[in-house]
């Protein structure tokens, strides 16, 4: 079986590659999905269908055109890694985690201590919390290897 892993949350670091790479270098059975993480083109994806003098319509308007991306992708994917930095609140992040949660879909939180309270509910209904990339990688040869 070849596992579909989506990667959700923060994209202003590397945690992606590490872990793709992680997996690549163990040869795991994996293929990896995600969000758009090209912070412009995610923000400007409803564009196409108009300008909107209000930002919030045109929030509003580009959350549902990748929303079509990321509903997809979720409902496909065999489990799911969610990451939350510590600098930014990613709203985005957490609502993809009830998602996963809702559809029954294993989930592994990736996240710094610092942030465990706030993240309380996200990480009760998680498989698992990683504090690494690498971590998440150990997790991902476990559950597809053994």
């Amino acid at each position: 079986m070849i596992w579909t892993v989506y990667l959700s949350g923060e994209i202003h670091t590397d945690w992606r590659e590490q872990i793709e790479q992680g997996a690549k270098a163990l040869d795991l059975p994996v293929t990896f999905t995600s969000a758009v993480t090209d912070h412009d083109a995610s923000d400007a994806a409803g564009d196409v269908l108009g300008t909107q003098e209000d930002n919030f319509w045109r929030d509003h308007q580009s959350a549902k055109v990748n929303a079509i991306r990321t509903k997809n992708q979720i409902e496909k994917c065999d489990i799911a890694v969610v990451r939350f930095g510590n600098k930014y609140k990613q709203w985005n992040a957490a609502f993809d985690a009830g998602y996963l949660a809702a559809l029954g879909k294993p989930y592994i939180t990736l996240h710094d201590e610092e942030i465990v309270h706030p993240l309380k509910e996200v990480d009760a209904a998680a498989m698992a919390w990683a504090k690494t990339p690498e971590q998440v990688v150990e997790v991902l040869k476990y559950v597809t290897t053994r």
